[in-house]
């Protein structure tokens, strides 16, 4: 069997359950919902424990063997040591949904041997469902997606914050990109994946549930992924922190890490 019929069935499963969840999520907002701050100060809301609990609902009843890693309900008790593993973000960019932005989304992944496999992001404020499977490509909505495969930092478009072109992070000259930002970490691959943007950075300590889902997404467009030491991210380990994100086409990766002239603490 194939890579890809491999995992059909669990991607099936997968794009369904975030379907569900989306628009659960944005149910949620339209009607109103609690927000709070987590002990680390980012927003949380009960949509975002809505979302969780029915994503663990939907996904562990059909694959009770696998393990569970997500923002909200953390890791599960054993995870760390199962080759399969669900990744969830219920609602990546909750500070946006929680102010009325489209720039949100619920995304999730599973992993297999520590890399993803079948991805599914859903936007729904903005009607943009992407979802990928392991060698089976990544799609838009149902349409093909394919990174621009910009080869040349100098002139390319980035999804990233304005101070990732700060003088501070790179060795002269400081490249000429131009910046557009979203607050979803998971939309930022996406965007990339759909060829709107060249690449995107981010600096910073990033979670696997920011990650793990656009990795593949835009992995199966045909794009690469690396943190800011240009080093693969394999996920589920001790830690679930990784060290920034580049991602784009492999000319960029290549050319960012060589410019770049600190990384992430």
């Amino acid at each position: 069997m194939t890579s890809a019929g491999l995992w059909q069935k669990q991607h099936e499963l997968l794009c369904d359950a975030v379907r569900e969840a989306g628009e659960l999520a944005l149910r949620m907002s339209r009607a109103g919902v609690d927000s709070w701050d987590k002990t680390d100060g980012t927003p949380v809301s009960d949509a975002d424990l809505a979302v969780d609990k029915l994503l663990a609902a939907r996904l562990q009843a059909e694959t009770p063997e696998f393990g569970w890693l997500s923002e909200e309900i953390g890791r599960e008790d054993g995870t760390q040591g199962k080759s399969n593993v669900w990744v969830v973000d219920p609602i990546d960019g909750t500070s946006a949904y929680l102010s009325g932005s489209e720039h949100w989304c619920v995304g999730a992944c599973l992993l297999s041997q520590g890399r993803p496999v079948a991805a599914a992001a859903f936007a729904p404020a903005q009607g943009r469902f992407y979802e990928a499977m392991l060698g089976a490509g990544a799609r838009l909505n149902g349409n093909t997606m394919r990174v621009s495969g910009k080869q040349e930092l100098d002139g390319s478009s980035f999804v990233a914050h304005k101070s990732a072109i700060s003088q501070s992070k790179w060795k002269s000259p400081v490249p000429q990109i131009n910046c557009a930002m979203t607050t979803s970490l998971i939309l930022r691959h996406c965007v990339v994946a759909t060829g709107e943007f060249d690449g995107a950075i981010a600096f910073g300590k990033k979670h696997d549930w920011d990650l793990a889902p656009g990795d593949l997404i835009v992995h199966e467009a045909g794009g690469s992924t690396r943190d800011l030491d240009a080093r693969r991210f394999v996920y589920n380990r001790a830690g679930t922190r990784q060290n920034g994100l580049m991602a784009g086409s492999k000319a960029l990766l290549d050319e960012i890490r060589e410019r770049l002239h600190t990384v992430a603490a």
